[in-house]
């Protein structure tokens, strides 16, 4: 690890430079004030050992100014110096330094305080990596109230792939291939961007998690990356509401334009977690419990929401519904019990 060391005595900064690569630290040298600050931005140390008085700006200007800059207020800076008076002291913790040490000092004493406060950062870094990580995972797929929940507690989130129960939901616009034979390209994205922000508007509602686009349709999580234990609720509550809306929805459009949106629902075990190359992951869900959804959706016709006979077992008492019987789904050799959703509880 890097430690910069802000000293304008020659015999100072040898007796640092013995401890600190004695350590297995890497030492870059200051010897002003403004070097410092020039030296601090070009290699981000991982610490600085900073002198007070020094040639131009002293040590006091030089940690307060690294302590106002974004990209550096989160490097420990020690300040080691020989001014120990009280005010001294309170002066360079009140302009944002993280330690006071005052010399002459014992060197092992400063070899463990490096030590504690690298140890602090390595901890800080971690945590910062971790939530900037979930950040970039979810912040745009889910409500803005999840990811603060994600980012107070990043320890109840599993980016890698683990075994979980999980409610998915497909949607999908019906007669969206025939709508865009009679539209201009600008104007059938519009179309379908206003609808797709009707589907992600009710999805969020609910707290779900937008796995994916498929085109005209979108695939829904419930019960990652935050626990819900209404999430199979959540899943139908979203579908029922959003074919409330559709009619007034639908005055906007021409009548052509007015699609129904198909539902397919199912409740069970997938493996979740990111899933491609360290630069480009995608939080998704996979397993028989996804394949089951998608497969629900496509047989779904005129607006229906398909449910699976495990996802009705868990709502039956909020919505009502009506059996359609087994039914055969591509790619799977077991029938499904289908119901559809008639109404159910805003």
């Amino acid at each position: 690890m890097k430690v910069l060391v802000a000293e304008d005595n020659p015999g100072n900064r040898q007796l640092l430079e013995d401890i600190l690569r004695g350590q297995g630290y890497e030492a870059i040298f200051a010897r002003d004030g403004q070097e410092a600050l020039t030296l601090v931005f070009q290699s981000m140390p991982d610490l600085i050992l900073l002198d007070i008085n020094m040639p131009g700006l002293d040590g006091f200007e030089v940690c307060s100014r690294l302590k106002a800059d974004n990209a550096t207020r989160q490097i420990p800076i020690l300040m080691l110096t020989a001014l120990g008076d009280v005010n001294s002291r309170v002066k360079g913790l009140s302009v944002g330094a993280d330690d006071y040490i005052i010399k002459p000092y014992n060197p092992r004493e400063l070899v463990a305080r490096i030590d504690a406060h690298l140890r602090v950062k390595r901890n800080t870094d971690e945590l910062r990596a971790t939530q900037e990580r979930i950040r970039k995972t979810f912040e745009r797929f889910v409500p803005p109230q999840v990811v603060r929940r994600l980012l107070d507690n990043p320890g109840m989130v599993q980016l890698g792939g683990q075994l979980q129960q999980v409610t998915v939901l497909f949607a999908d616009l019906q007669g969206f291939s025939a709508m865009s034979e009679r539209l201009a390209p600008e104007h059938l994205l519009d179309v379908l961007n206003q609808y797709h922000y009707l589907l992600v508007e009710h999805i969020k509602r609910e707290e779900g998690t937008i796995d994916k686009f498929l085109g005209d349709g979108v695939m829904a999580l419930y019960n990652t990356p935050l626990p819900q234990p209404d999430h199979t609720l959540r899943a139908v509550r979203t579908a029922i509401n959003i074919q409330r809306v559709l009619p007034e929805f639908h005055k906007r459009f021409d009548p052509f334009c007015r699609l129904n949106v198909n539902f397919g629902i199912h409740a069970g075990e997938a493996v979740v977690g990111n899933v491609g190359t360290p630069e480009l992951m995608d939080f998704t869900a996979i397993g028989d419990a996804v394949n089951i959804a998608s497969r629900l959706q496509e047989i779904s016709d005129n607006g229906q929401i398909l449910i699976s006979e495990e996802t009705y077992e868990h709502i039956k008492s909020h919505v009502t519904a009506r059996p359609l019987g087994e039914k055969s789904i591509r790619g799977r050799e077991m029938t499904v019990m289908v119901y559809e959703v008639l109404g159910g509880e805003p």
